[in-house]
């Protein structure tokens, strides 16, 4: 009987682990097979590369306005900010639908309507009703006037540059670049305004490029090669603005580190 029982418990002893893997190797497929959140592409790489670039250009300018030491960033960030712009118009018109003029254009159209229903509320319902309509339209003209302002802004700053003018040219440009700065920061401020009224982190879409939800994709491709062209050639320009700019003399850098303490005490 010894060797009977022994012989019918022994196949059965290596099911257990056998059966613990199963479980295991089945869970795991569930888990695998779980699906995720629906998301869907709204912005492509294009527009969030110029984007960002064009946020960096112009944040790094404006610090950097100040002093002679630093000038040479200031008006190289200035002609990439110009070029920027001038790719994000040419992306405008011959991009992809989503990314195009034509819809900010049909977003505009509807302000001075907007602007006369604003006037006439009389009730907190009211305004309510008009707020919401009106948010993507300022969202849409804080767009269009960053796009403006950036052509006088650089266009002034070249003169700037050049020594076309005196005083009041200088002052033109730094109102032109005061007056983008706020533009900016009301943009930003209407972004973290919504993003709380939404409760849904409006800056992510110009981040991933996706939002949660069903439905098709409105950036139908995300022309990722097209962003990295874009980041190499302002990286290129950069570099050669770098090995281009003129050699400070040992004895011209200790004058001025010289002038600039006496200048500080």
């Amino acid at each position: 009987m010894t060797s009977e029982t022994l012989s019918t418990t022994s196949p059965a002893s290596p099911s257990a682990p056998s059966s613990a893997q199963s479980q295991s190797q089945t869970s795991a497929q569930a888990q695998s097979q779980t699906p995720r959140p629906a998301t869907r592409r709204v912005v492509d790489a294009t527009t969030r590369m110029l984007h960002w670039l064009m946020a960096l250009s112009f944040t790094v300018a404006y610090i950097t306005a100040d002093g002679e030491r630093w000038r040479l960033v200031h008006v190289t960030l200035g002609y990439t900010l110009a070029g920027l712009v001038v790719a994000r118009l040419l992306w405008g018109l011959f991009g992809p639908r989503q990314a195009r003029l034509s819809v900010l254009w049909r977003k505009l159209r509807g302000l001075p309507a907007w602007l006369q229903s604003l006037a006439a509320v009389r009730s907190p319902t009211g305004l309510q009703a008009t707020w919401r309509p009106g948010q993507n339209l300022l969202m849409a003209l804080a767009v269009a006037l960053i796009l403006a302002l950036v052509l006088p802004l650089t266009l002034s700053g070249y003169a700037v540059w050049d020594e076309w003018g005196g005083e009041w040219l200088e002052e033109m440009h730094e109102f032109f670049g005061n007056t983008l700065l706020f533009v900016v920061l009301a943009h930003i401020g209407l972004i973290a305004l919504l993003s709380v009224l939404r409760r849904k982190n409006q800056a992510l879409p110009m981040l991933t490029g996706r939002v949660r939800g069903p439905g098709p994709d409105l950036a139908k491709s995300n022309h990722g090669w097209l962003a990295a062209a874009v980041l190499a050639c302002v990286l290129a320009f950069w570099a050669w603005q770098w090995n281009q700019a003129p050699q400070q003399p040992a004895a011209d850098a200790a004058r001025w580190s010289e002038n600039h303490r006496d200048d500080d005490d």
